[in-house]
């Protein structure tokens, strides 16, 4: 397989700003324009329908034209065999680290944006809040149960390994003359791509950047993915008890 061509952080920055800026428009238009479904499924439906196709797209369309044909190649460029036990050690290690992140630097975080947070959200409906459980329960449980599957699916498995074959994968590989700030460089694209969730930015970098490293270390982007994937398994499981609850 041959060396990917590098894209450079300009050209990576638009591409992936650029689509989640449109993503996080229309999410907050059509979000506010039906109020008879909850944003959250909203979100997932736009999310399956538009920013994860493009990203795919991207990806397709490099391979394509660095690899003569539509494949992952431009997301596996430099990649190794991933041995699975392995892997998977390394990714509950990294989700470990991410559940201490999680009781410190994600509450420290909440108390010194929280203002800033109200302000923004005084300005849209209360379904943009995801922490308010008592606006997803007004839902009847038929548009609950609903809801709760699309975001499973969507939460726990499409998206994060889209997300890791275009960020860890795809990004990373045409970034890589960047050499050791590779990961860091794309994380911290990672993690301000979520426009949808502003105030999360510092854990999210915490939490990302060492699964990010080690991923790139041993050149292999399923150990992140698979964190990425516990990470987002734990998550969304105590959001649907809570919703149930």
């Amino acid at each position: 397989m041959k060396n990917p061509t590098y894209i450079g952080l300009p050209k990576t920055m638009a591409m992936v700003f650029g689509t989640t800026g449109l993503f996080t428009a229309l999410y907050v238009i059509m979000g506010t324009a039906v109020p008879q479904l909850p944003t959250l499924l909203i979100f997932c439906i736009l999310g399956l329908l538009f920013l994860l196709p493009a990203e795919w797209f991207m990806i397709l369309r490099r391979s394509k034209k660095d690899y003569g044909k539509y494949s992952l190649a431009s997301a596996l460029a430099g990649q190794e065999k991933p041995p699975i036990i392995k892997t998977l050690f390394y990714a509950l290690v990294l989700f470990g680290f991410a559940g201490i992140f999680s009781l410190t630097i994600q509450p420290l975080e909440g108390m010194l944006t929280f203002t800033l947070r109200e302000k923004l959200l005084s300005f849209l409906p209360s379904g943009f809040d995801w922490n308010n459980i008592e606006y997803i329960k007004s839902y009847p449980k038929n548009i609950l149960t609903i809801t709760c599957a699309v975001y499973f699916i969507f939460n726990v498995f499409v998206g994060p390994i889209t997300e890791e074959f275009f960020f860890r994968g795809y990004l990373t590989a045409y970034n890589e003359k960047y050499g050791k700030w590779t990961p860091v460089l794309i994380t911290v694209i990672f993690s301000l791509y979520h426009f949808w969730l502003p105030f999360q930015n510092i854990f999210r970098i915490f939490v990302f950047l060492p699964m990010a490293y080690v991923s790139y270390r041993k050149k292999n982007l399923y150990i992140c993915m698979a964190s990425h994937i516990f990470c987002n398994l734990f998550s969304t499981v105590s959001f649907i008890i809570a919703v149930f609850n």
